[in-house]
């Protein structure tokens, strides 16, 4: 089964594009249609308060708080789901339900010939049968917006066994408040049969297809491996359930209590479309060409003419003006008005269109300036590179951008917000001729490519702060020095505590113990026993004094027990009943890391256990550490008093930590209080491997909590 916007992708241009774009011309048509009768009708009411039966066709109003959002959503499938059949789905529902009440008002007011009120009929039953048979079919569209060949020949059996109740209804005695002309003759005969016959079963049935609908989709949201598409499948499931239980309050207690169960059921009609069209913008693609947007443009003008036609007609039938003649003047200059008006409306729709779906993308001179004033008011050139990510993200409405510089040690990340995926679009930076680092960025969500305008300005960002990037440069060099040197020194330190321990300490211990056994297999006046003893004495000084040089190349618990073991011997050592100290590590056992990345751990875990136990009354720590692809991440976590207020020796460890973390290419943050005034957090993410030169330069790995 596909999945949301993995089945979404954009369509090639051509004759594709063109056929998705007569379908959005023609659903918004439809949309623009369907406005346009619900304000024709709302004002034919306005005009005829208090003739007789207006107060029924008023009631009917109720149609339009669920017709028209069903429609909108419909419009916005074609928009973000280009091509699937699910729109129109959406906007005949919303015709099928707005169409028949517009075309009864006349009847219900002017009381017209038989023959009008039976196209009237024939109207409403058609509108009946489709919205009923659409109605139980729609959670079997999702998840991708069609249908399956056995879901159509079911959708088939499912109009024809709604046809005998449409046809019921529509022969009913009573209609629009008069004697129904096709309540005689056979057709009165008939609808009498399939009521006598037909009503327990459809009865049973709305409950069985209900059943059988929310079945399959609860079933396709199971079995999909997506945990994005399960989410939203159950969310239009709930909304469906909680729409069909309204309706079925309706049906059975509509009589007792009519305008609860009426307005129920809008609501939850209303929550419907809301969701499908949540749903649709979340994971359809957010690329629309000009006409596209130029034609959702247009139905939004169309959205607010509709509008103010309907409060004029409501502030003329008030009793605005003194006569006709001024209602009628008050029309015509109104009409010039709108006219007038029409031509920057519309520019101004495109551009309300363009900054919901692109930000300040069409808008490219801003979105320069925008970056030219907060670069500004940067605190200084390190803040750069965030700060264009920031801007790229928040402008083009794009999901991640990321800023690297490139060193002699290769690809290093300066600022990275959010995550540019497996398929990041680059930007190369150019600086008097020489490329110094690349912008990159993700794709939207149902995007297969970068749009062409977002691509002109993402270039010209980088042409803009290709020149701080280059200062950068040099600062990055002297660092990406610093910890290829740090780097060096503890992998050989590493090797040299290795090497003595296992070479040279047990040799010296394997010396010793046979000069002691030889000093024991001599005779007690021998003069060389003496002798013998002194060189196991100094034996065992030089043990010592290895034993002294390998503390000093490196933590001992690190070079016997590896990572793991010293951070569990560690945390045992300052496990007490106050406070208790925890450890997590995953994956256990960890894989292998550079020297440099288990010394500034182990080193930090110790300095943040001491701080606990020294300063922090804390009941209860916790060292948690995660080791991803790219970095590792170490926390450590206590329910103690925090730092605030502090102005003893403590700040030369929190120094030392970040330090530590800093000579690597890692970072290390405190955070104080963390939970309900209380604790502290100290995270230290540092770079996986050193040698790459790219480190973790604003995402971490995700942390247990």
């Amino acid at each position: 089964m596909n999945t949301w916007s993995e089945n979404a992708p954009s369509r090639p241009t051509g004759s594709h594009r063109a056929a998705d774009e007569r379908q959005l011309a023609a659903a918004a048509l439809c949309a623009a249609v369907t406005l346009a009768l619900g304000g024709l009708w709302v004002s034919y009411l306005l005009l005829n308060l208090g003739t007789p039966g207006e107060p029924n066709s008023t009631q009917s109003l109720r149609v339009l708080a669920y017709g028209l959002p069903a429609v909108a959503a419909g419009v916005l499938v074609h928009a973000h789901w280009p091509g699937r059949p699910f729109g129109w789905v959406m906007i005949a529902y919303g015709m099928a339900a707005v169409v028949p009440a517009v075309v009864a008002a006349p009847v219900w007011l002017e009381n017209p010939s038989a023959p009008l009120r039976t196209a009237c009929l024939v109207v409403d039953a058609v509108g009946n049968w489709v919205r009923i048979t659409l109605w139980y079919s729609l959670p079997l569209w999702f998840p991708d917006g069609r249908l399956t060949r056995r879901w159509r020949w079911y959708t088939a059996g499912l109009a024809l066994w709604v046809l005998p109740q449409v046809f019921v209804n529509t022969a009913q005695p009573q209609r629009y408040g008069a004697p129904n002309p096709l309540a005689t003759g056979w057709v009165a005969h008939t609808s009498a049969f399939l009521d006598e016959h037909l009503s327990q079963a459809q009865e049973i049935s709305h409950f069985a297809l209900i059943a059988l609908a929310g079945g399959v989709m609860l079933w396709r949201g199971l079995r999909t491996p997506s945990g994005r598409t399960r989410r939203i499948l159950l969310l239009l499931l709930g909304t469906y359930l909680v729409w069909a239980t309204a309706r079925s309050l309706e049906h059975h207690f509509g009589d007792q209590w009519r305008w609860p169960t009426h307005w129920l059921v809008v609501g939850t009609s209303l929550l419907w479309s809301f969701s499908v069209a949540y749903v649709v913008v979340r994971t359809g693609s957010w690329r629309l060409s000009r006409s596209g947007r130029r034609i959702l443009a247009g139905l939004l003008v169309v959205t607010l003419l509709t509008a103010v036609d309907i409060g004029l007609v409501a502030l003329l039938v008030d009793g605005l003006t003194p006569s006709r003649t001024a209602d009628a003047l008050i029309l015509v200059a109104l009409a010039f008005l709108m006219g007038a008006a029409l031509r920057p409306a519309v520019a101004r729709a495109v551009d309300v269109i363009d900054r919901l779906y692109y930000g300040d993308r069409a808008h490219p001179y801003q979105v320069l300036r925008t970056l030219a004033e907060r670069i500004s008011h940067a605190g200084s050139s390190q803040d750069v590179p965030a700060t264009l990510c920031a801007t790229v993200v928040e402008t083009l409405r794009l999901p991640a951008a990321a800023l690297a510089v490139h060193t002699r040690a290769g690809t290093r990340t300066l600022a990275r917000v959010g995550d540019p995926g497996e398929h990041p679009h680059h930007f190369e930076m150019l600086h008097h001729g020489a490329v110094v680092g690349r912008l990159s960025v993700g794709l939207r969500a149902g995007e297969q490519r970068l749009d062409g305008q977002d691509a002109l300005i993402l270039s010209s960002l980088a042409s803009q702060a290709a020149p701080a990037v280059a200062s950068l440069r040099l600062q990055e060099e002297l660092r990406s020095s610093r910890e290829r040197i740090v780097t060096a020194r503890e992998e050989e330190r590493r090797g040299l505590r290795r090497d003595i321990h296992d070479g040279l300490g047990p040799a010296l211990a394997g010396l010793r113990l046979r000069t002691e056994n030889a000093t024991a297999r001599l005779t007690a006046d021998d003069p060389l026993r003496e002798d013998l003893r002194a060189v196991s004495d100094g034996l065992g000084m030089a043990i010592k004094e290895v034993r002294r040089i390998t503390d000093r190349l490196g933590p001992t618990p690190l070079g016997e027990l590896g990572l793991d073991g010293a951070l569990r011997q560690l945390v045992a050592t300052f496990d007490g009943a106050r406070p208790a100290v925890l450890a997590s590590l995953e994956p256990s056992p960890l894989p292998p890391l550079p020297a440099a990345v288990e010394v500034a751990a182990y080193r930090i875990a110790a300095e943040a256990l001491t701080n606990v136990v020294r300063h922090a009354r804390a009941t209860r720590a916790e060292v948690r550490v995660r080791v991803d692809r790219d970095a590792l991440a170490l926390v450590v976590e206590d329910d103690g008093t925090g730092t605030a207020g502090r102005t003893d020796g403590h700040g030369v460890g929190l120094r030392s930590m970040a330090e530590r973390a800093a000579e690597i290419g890692g970072r290390c943050t405190v955070e104080s209080p963390v939970l309900r005034g209380r604790g502290t957090r100290v995270r230290a993410v540092l770079p996986r491997s050193t040698a790459t030169a790219e480190p973790p330069a604003a995402t971490a790995p995700a942390e247990t909590a």
